[in-house]
């Protein structure tokens, strides 16, 4: 449910080294639909629970990473309002036209304080594979791979994730469901959401800017993550950590690499977050809790490892 003119996340594209390693990956692995490869190039996919065209955009270049993060926006006459916020605030947009990418309407892009581009958008078109909508079976065909429901957020890395969360939170709407700060009170990482999940996008304070943390994807139980595992471990897939829980968040969670590095996670669970709850709030001692709960630790990877 949306609390905001933001819907939810809409897209995320990436960078890959090799396009077809990564289709592999995301299509045979992860789960998700190949639509098409692109005139452009591109390779756009979507999870079998997605109404919408595409959800993930892959990109092959010289380096891995994010280009943008999108997110759907309620009508056109909302985008435009958000656009002028925006401005109003001193923050460059630039609009991207229909078509740019198959089956999208007009995109207002813009970046934010710790590197990343952002873009908002109102229309694209639906699925023809999307969820079944009369007399509807779970699925049109079996899922495989990890069975991924959905794209569901990513985590962001940069050096003023201050001023990033003001932009998502003023202007955009967004409401910060949990941080975790250090003694002084200066947050360290920012979860924020405009719905009722418990976040739609994450920030952490990183010495560089536009790096991407991971890209999150939806799975239905915690048996489906013990699945991935196992998935990961056959297929001799690059794991990051897992599988275990987050404090934060409280979702069940495996962590892993796709072939250009870029680190994914599936997970499942997570509480049901409304605007007007307290921010939840971990201290830095207490960190490694948070992020893992079951170890209560850190390690060297998930916090040096980015792209």
């Amino acid at each position: 449910m949306a609390m905001t003119d933001v819907l939810r996340p809409g897209y995320l594209q990436v960078r890959v080294l090799d396009l077809e390693e990564a289709i592999v990956h995301y299509r045979d692995r992860i789960g998700l639909d190949l639509v098409e490869v692109a005139p452009d190039g591109r390779a756009y996919l979507k999870a079998y629970d997605e109404f919408d065209r595409h959800s993930i955009v892959l990109r092959q270049a010289d380096e891995s990473g994010l280009d943008v993060v999108a997110f759907k926006v309620s009508s056109e006459a909302a985008l435009d309002a958000l656009a002028g916020r925006l401005r109003n605030a001193g923050i460059t947009t630039t609009t991207i036209p229909e078509g740019e990418q198959p089956g999208v309407g007009r995109r207002i892009r813009f970046r934010v304080p710790t590197g990343h581009q952002v873009e908002l958008y109102a229309t694209i078109a639906l699925s023809d594979q999307g969820p079944m909508i009369n007399n509807p079976d779970l699925w049109r065909t079996e899922p495989r791979g990890m069975r991924a429901i959905r794209f569901d957020h990513c985590l962001l890395h940069g050096q003023d994730i201050d001023g990033t969360a003001k932009i998502f939170t003023d202007i955009l709407g967004f409401a910060t469901s949990e941080v975790a700060v250090t003694p002084d009170g200066q947050p360290i990482a920012i979860f924020l959401s405009c719905g009722m999940k418990a976040h739609d996008i994450a920030l952490v304070r990183h010495h560089e800017d536009g790096k991407l943390h991971h890209v999150s994807f939806l799975l239905e139980s915690w048996s489906d993550i013990g699945h991935a595992a196992d998935l990961i471990a056959q297929h001799n897939m690059s794991l990051d950590i897992g599988p275990t829980r987050h404090g934060a968040t409280r979702g069940q969670t495996i962590y892993f690499f796709d072939p250009s590095g870029n680190r994914n996670e599936v997970f499942s669970g997570g509480y049901q977050f409304y605007p007007d709850n307290p921010t939840r709030t971990w201290t830095a001692d207490q960190a490694g809790k948070a992020i893992f709960y079951y170890e209560k630790k850190l390690h060297e990877t998930f916090l040096s490892v980015v792209t």
